[in-house]
């Protein structure tokens, strides 16, 4: 047996959109079980997102810490953003939101993982990214607002963060997952076995 992931859609008998919000939107599909009854599922539907793991030359990770208020805390997480464009590059918009939360940017990319982030309750598909050679940006500072607009920075050891992530400490999914992946393409064919910044994203396809 293959393990390995596998599109499939069952029937919708019906759909509906009960909410629209400005980036993503609730939707509600009558689906067709197996066995022939019609259940109905509620899900959000999202744009997709970005991730980048910015890694620079003392094994460190550029992090941002900003309040997320579903949850009521401020968790520190790595660079991320929505895909805002339909169609749109995900190295583009990786390279983006580096510029604009941490003003810097990155000579080498590598698609780390892709990943759905909660696929029994949305639809929303994030790829994570390895940056590295990091300098700081030509451009001038991205206006930040909102919840940007009170973000915290560091660069943490990789160690630091895997001890982080295994004790409870750190939440942010894109974070845990981009860091114990690093840690694991490590220690199998290497950093530069990684898959090209330009690999193709079935979840999300996207003009070149």
């Amino acid at each position: 047996m293959t393990i390995k992931d596998t599109p499939e859609e069952w029937e919708i008998r019906a759909t509906e959109t009960p909410f629209v919000g400005n980036k993503t939107s609730v939707r509600t599909d009558e689906v067709v079980m197996p066995d022939g009854s019609v259940v109905r599922r509620d899900y959000q539907v999202h744009p997709g997102s970005v991730a980048v793991l910015a890694l620079d030359a003392e094994d460190r990770v550029l992090l941002i810490k900003q309040y997320r208020h579903p949850v009521r805390r401020k968790l520190w997480e790595i660079p991320a953003g929505l895909l805002d464009v339909p169609g749109e590059n995900p190295l583009h918009a990786a390279q983006r939101e580096l510029y604009e939360e941490a003003h810097v940017k990155a000579e080498d990319w590598r698609v780390l993982t892709d990943v759905y982030t909660t696929p029994g309750g949305c639809d929303e598909a994030v790829r994570i990214f390895l940056a590295r050679d990091l300098s700081e940006a030509d451009q001038e500072r991205f206006e930040v607002e909102d919840e940007e607009a009170d973000m915290e920075h560091a660069r943490v050891p990789v160690d630091e963060l895997v001890r982080g992530a295994l004790a409870g400490e750190l939440h942010n999914n894109c974070l845990v997952v981009g860091v114990l992946s690093l840690v694991a393409a490590r220690s199998g064919d290497g950093l530069d076995a990684l898959r090209p910044a330009d690999a193709p994203w079935p979840a999300r396809p996207f003009d070149s």
